[in-house]
């Protein structure tokens, strides 16, 4: 971001499709400065009226399981097919340096030199899951450039997928067969969230072990999450970015997902919903920064934190106290 952009000078580039104006349009939307907190409200007004018009695609998996590599794979299908996509990769922060690796373009080479697409790589900075906290205006940043692919990264520990989840109108999730990935120790939260696993790296030697894989996810489903008449049923398929296979599939998948749901209505009804959560999610963060900052409370915070920590008072009388300080009369 540069002094002399401004919200409507930023707001106009992103609306004609300037990647670099988009980039620092992005970079404004993640700053927690003050000033450009308020810069960066007056440019989401600005663009929100052509916002909105994207498929938003959450994948998730652990680490090791190819995420990067399927979503290079994937996004090249999809710009072949006439897309414009665009990659928020959300990075691990370091728990002690907040550095974040940022890898996810190098890692995406061949994505990042086409002109239709744009990838975002942006640390996590300790965001409950993993999912960057500026991600969900970053999306709506991304759909009035022109993107309708918008396909979010996230680190896939945690409560990531919960938290990816609920910013998309679909979610993938990538497994890994034969490296301990299998449905034993599947969290069944997952197969709640998903409307899609797909077995990747279903090539080679490890094609049989997916195969297997596919049929045991696909018995989970058929008992955890049954089809009705106007509800998606969650599909499993194998994958694979060496060899293609699977891709085409994934895509119509995803097709037929949006169709049904924009029919039955389910699709507007679930933005509405994200938004309201999304809404309250930021006044509990605004509450909760004004607390810790309040003067009266910073000064009786670190005495309270140690108190807790070495038992001289229950956490309940501590959080009393804190509220009182702040105004606020405790329970």
């Amino acid at each position: 971001m540069r002094s002399t952009d401004t919200p409507d000078s930023l707001a106009a580039g992103v609306l004609s499709r300037d990647r670099a104006l988009l980039g620092r349009a992005l970079t404004l939307i993640e700053s927690n400065r003050r000033d450009h907190r308020l810069e960066a409200q007056k440019l989401l007004a600005l663009i929100l009226p052509n916002a909105g018009g994207a498929h938003r695609i959450g994948i998730t998996g652990v680490p090791g399981v190819g995420k990067s590599t399927f979503i290079e794979a994937f996004g090249l299908r999809l710009i072949n097919g006439g897309h414009r996509v665009a990659v928020l990769a959300v990075d691990p922060s370091s728990a002690l340096s907040k550095g974040s690796i940022l890898g996810d373009k190098t890692r995406m080479e061949g994505l990042s030199r086409s002109d239709d697409a744009f990838i975002r790589p942006s640390p996590s900075s300790g965001s409950l899951g993993g999912v960057a906290r500026k991600t969900r205006e970053s999306i709506l940043v991304c759909e009035a450039a022109g993107y309708d692919m918008v396909l979010v990264e996230t680190v896939g520990v945690g409560q990531s997928e919960t938290n990816v989840a609920d910013m998309v109108d679909f979610f993938l999730v990538l497994k890994l067969a034969g490296a301990g990935d299998e449905l034993q120790g599947i969290k069944r939260g997952i197969l709640e969230l998903a409307d899609l696993i797909a077995i990747n790296k279903a090539d080679g030697d490890n094609l049989p072990a997916a195969e297997r894989a596919r049929a045991e996810f696909e018995s989970a489903l058929h008992i955890l999450r049954p089809a009705t008449e106007d509800q998606w049923a969650p599909k499993v398929v194998i994958s694979s970015a060496v060899t293609g296979v699977g891709l085409d599939e994934i895509h119509a998948i995803i097709v037929e997902h949006h169709r049904l749901m924009k029919g039955n209505g389910h699709l507007e009804k679930t933005r509405r919903g994200q938004a309201l959560h999304w809404m309250w999610s930021l006044v509990d963060e605004g509450l909760r920064a004004a607390v810790r900052n309040h003067p009266e409370v910073v000064g009786a915070i670190e005495n309270l934190e140690r108190d807790v920590v070495e038992g001289r008072t229950t956490a309940t009388a501590a959080a009393k106290e804190i509220l009182e300080a702040f105004g606020i009369e405790g329970e």
